[in-house]
């Protein structure tokens, strides 16, 4: 008997593969002549009828339940990765689970393409071997749930006494369910060394999920049938399934197509249901169980490719996807609102323009003009928030389009409308990935391109209603397409409009609303400006935060300021003045991160003043510059009254000193008497003018005993100049703010002021003299400048309301050792004439 089995063993080992190849063909041959027979008796037209005749409710379900039947087949995967060396998250498992199950679910658990996708799932810390023997042990256990509902397939036909008919299968279903008692005694006790690794909790998870796959399939393969309405007993169908599920097995064809299709479709005929409906009740099963999840699994794979592709490039082309979507979703919102409300506004000129007849059936027109014209609105406020790529406009974005896609389908029932809705919705899906930031900001060109479209809405909306009311119809000619259907219908569209724009308003708030770090009312940190000048200097414009007219930003490291910036917010732009006050050492790192979180909240930083280093960073990170001036710096070293250069200024100081005009340096605090003779200078040097802020100093008793003042007085010991001093925290640069003197001062004051200053500041061990910068000087003079500059340049000819600036150079130059450039930098691709408008409002600004 030995030697028979052995004998028999080697045969099948020899012969394994022709064995299988014979078996197989043959069973495809019986069923495809099976097919064909069966088939010539239906009639395909009533297939498409009873097709066609599924509601749209009794769709979703059969998707939803044909996606939850699938659902317990991820149990197998959960058991593979255990049996693994490597860890993988749950929603990883998931994933490549239903990829591989679904795809498997057609092609067979066991075959090339299902050990090919785990081995590519499930490689991490794992070789192919280990992962094939991990997948050996688990299909053992894949008809065990089918082995167990064998016994409830009996129960029915024997106990409760339905589909007796199908007892001569009766023989198929004891064999199926003594499989799985006997794969259990295999497995604990004739499989130790096989099986070891696979303990009692994780075999019962297995053979559990097993049972519920095959119990779920089942039902839905019954609920089908429920859906077409067929008038038979549908208990009865469940031992019918299970038994053609056993043969389908035993045919060994992958996902037992056709040869389950020809039991069931012959044994259904004879419990009494019409050959089309059997073809309708397979065709929905295969369609919703198979096709629907696969095609899930398909888009869940290829999410894992183009995953894969973007993290091999840098995630370039995900950049890419995501700012395609944004361009056409942000356009398609924009085109549907205004087409909306146009359309509602003039109804029949739709009947008159070839591309708003091509384009109307595509907007969300919902019978009434109230309701239409208030999603128009909604739309076109929805699309402002992701033009801005505001976060918080996703999802009401979503739920206005779900809104109108549910109207489509179940109020319009125009299936071509929601199509394009469902577009829409997609390609917003899409573009998720580029909204990123917490709040909207208003700019001057959003606000005037969105108060183009409402206000001119609104202008045209109301123009139309006064011709078509009875009194103007008489008296004039109309054009056809400015004629409404009602006045109660204009009525009701014109309470949509001022709906609309409450929703719009609302909506709009909803997006602004956001706690932010930028505000304008911050309260002026002193301790904190005062230690990182004191640990890490100042340069020629930090003395300006004294003047507490600009909002500070702190960059940190380890907690501890590093350096700060000084800003004031105007529209969507943060106006930052100077370079950044602090470690050099942390410029870059600090103007990245004040970039990026300004652009969080939807704001766009423009530099002011600031040097060639600061200009080249920004530059990197995205940057444009114009150059907007020059520094004139005096060497002090270098700096003398004696020769033939200097010989009027040495002629001017003689004549001062003869008439004894005396000049001094006093340090705060100053007492009433000095200041009251400081404000009088002041107020006459300003005349007419008023103060200006932010760039330049202005004349304040705070801000005025933050630092020395050089003061020049005549023979009588009146004040007739002063000039403040602006501290730099070093030795470096010696630099000044105000500098002003009474009309009644003699002619040459302003020389004697900055004369004395060169010889305090070498007195007292300074490198150089900051004489500040004139602006716009030497720029886009030459043909080859670019056209900012030259715009630039037309400012500089014509002049500055309240500095001539050819003359502040040509004055400089008589002491200037050498210019440094200063420039504005700006985004690129931004408006250069919305930013030069929001710096000079700031820098023109009344001093507070």
């Amino acid at each position: 008997m030995k030697k028979l089995y052995q004998s028999g063993l080697a045969f099948w080992d020899r012969y394994e593969k022709p064995i299988k190849l014979v078996f197989v063909s043959s069973m495809v041959f019986f069923v495809i002549v099976a097919l064909i027979m069966f088939g010539r008796d239906v009639h395909w037209d009533q297939v498409g009828v009873q097709l066609g005749r599924q509601s749209w409710d009794h769709l979703l379900i059969l998707t939803i339940c044909g996606i939850l039947a699938v659902v317990p087949m991820l149990g197998y995967d959960v058991t593979i990765t255990r049996l693994l060396p490597g860890k993988f998250s749950p929603r990883y498992i998931i994933q490549s689970g239903w990829v591989t199950n679904t795809l498997t679910n057609i092609a067979g658990f066991g075959g090339v393409l299902g050990s090919s996708l785990r081995a590519y799932f499930y490689s991490k810390d794992a070789d192919r071997k280990q992962i094939l023997n991990a997948i050996a042990k688990i299909s053992i256990f894949l008809a065990s749930g089918l082995s167990v509902i064998c016994w409830l397939a009996l129960f029915i036909m024997f106990g409760l006494h339905d589909g007796g008919h199908f007892n001569r299968y009766a023989i198929w279903l004891v064999l199926g369910g003594l499989y799985s008692p006997a794969m259990i005694i295999f497995t604990r006790f004739k499989g130790d060394t096989l099986f070891k690794d696979l303990s009692w909790k994780l075999e019962s998870f297995v053979v559990a999920s097993s049972i519920f796959e095959w119990l779920g399939v089942t039902l839905f393969f019954v609920l089908v049938g429920w859906a077409l309405d067929v008038h038979i007993n549908l208990l009865a169908v469940v031992p019918l399934y299970i038994v053609a599920q056993i043969i389908g097995v035993i045919s060994m064809i992958p996902g037992a197509i056709g040869s389950f299709d020809v039991i069931m479709m012959v044994e259904l005929v004879m419990l009494g249901v019409s050959r089309p409906t059997a073809v309708a009740w397979l065709l929905l099963f295969r369609v919703f169980y198979y096709i629907v999840p696969l095609v899930l699994g398909g888009i869940l794979f290829t999410h894992r490719i183009l995953k894969s592709l973007n993290e091999h490039f840098n995630h370039l082309p995900a950049l890419i996807f995501h700012q395609t979507m944004y361009l056409i979703g942000t356009g398609l919102m924009y085109l549907t609102g205004i087409i909306m409300l146009v359309a509602a506004s003039v109804p029949d000129l739709t009947d008159s323009n070839k591309f708003l007849q091509d384009f109307y059936p595509f907007t969300f027109f919902l019978l009434h003009q109230l309701s239409t014209i208030m999603f128009a609105i909604a739309i076109l406020a929805c699309a402002r928030g992701l033009q801005a790529r505001v976060k918080k406009a996703f999802w009401p974005t979503v739920i206005v389009l779900v809104i109108g896609l549910l109207n489509a389908l179940f109020n319009l029932a125009l299936p071509a409308l929601a199509g394009y809705i469902l577009i829409l919705l997609l390609v917003v899906w899409g573009m998720r990935g580029s909204l990123y930031r917490y709040k909207l900001q208003y700019s001057m060109g959003k606000f005037i391109f969105d108060g183009v479209i409402f206000a001119g809405s609104f202008i045209l909306y109301v123009v139309v209603g006064i011709v078509n009311t009875p009194n103007y119809e008489s008296d004039h000619v109309i054009p056809d397409y400015l004629l409404f259907p009602g006045e109660h219908i204009w009525l009701s569209g014109f309470i949509g409009l001022l709906i609309g724009i409450g929703i719009m308003l609302w909506i709009l708030h909803y997006f602004t609303r956001y706690a932010d770090p930028f505000k304008n009312d911050q309260t002026f940190p002193r301790d904190r400006v005062d230690q990182v000048i004191a640990q890490y200097g100042g340069n020629e414009t930090s003395h300006l935060a004294y003047l507490q007219d600009k909002n500070i930003y702190f960059y940190q490291v380890d907690g501890q300021d590093r350096l700060f910036f000084m800003y004031r917010k105007k529209y969507d732009k943060l106006i930052v003045m100077g370079n950044p006050v602090g470690d050099q050492q942390t410029w870059s790192a600090a103007l990245h991160q004040l970039v990026n979180e300004a652009d969080l909240y939807g704001y766009l930083p423009v530099f002011y003043e600031v040097d060639s280093t600061v200009t080249m960073l920004l530059h990197e990170d995205g940057f444009d510059f114009l150059k907007t001036g020059e520094d004139g710096l005096v060497k002090l070293a270098d700096f003398t009254l004696a020769g033939k250069k200097q010989r009027s200024q040495r002629a001017l100081i003689h004549k001062f000193e003869r008439e004894q005009y005396q000049f001094s340096v006093v340090e705060p605090p100053f007492d009433d008497n000095l200041m009251a003779e400081l404000k009088a200078v002041s107020d006459d040097w300003l005349g007419d003018q008023v103060e200006k802020g932010f760039s330049l100093g202005f004349f304040s008793q705070q801000y005025l005993n933050e630092a020395p003042v050089g003061i020049v007085r005549d023979v009588n010991s009146v004040l007739v100049a002063f000039v403040t001093f602006m501290p730099t925290g070093g030795k470096e640069i010696l630099t000044i703010d105000l500098t002003r003197h009474s009309h009644q001062a003699p002619s040459g004051i302003m020389d004697l002021l900055f004369i004395s200053m060169f010889e305090y500041g070498q007195e007292n061990g300074y490198e150089y003299f900051d004489l500040g910068m004139a602006p716009l000087s030497n720029v886009g003079q030459s043909q080859f400048s670019f056209t900012e500059e030259k715009m630039a340049h037309f400012i500089y000819e014509y002049g500055y309301r309240l500095y001539g600036f050819q003359g502040l150079r040509r004055y400089k130059e008589k002491y200037a050792s050498k210019w440094l450039p200063r420039y504005t930098v700006y985004r690129k691709k931004q408006s250069l004439i919305a930013t030069m408008v929001a710096l000079v409002s700031v820098v023109n600004q009344r001093a507070k």
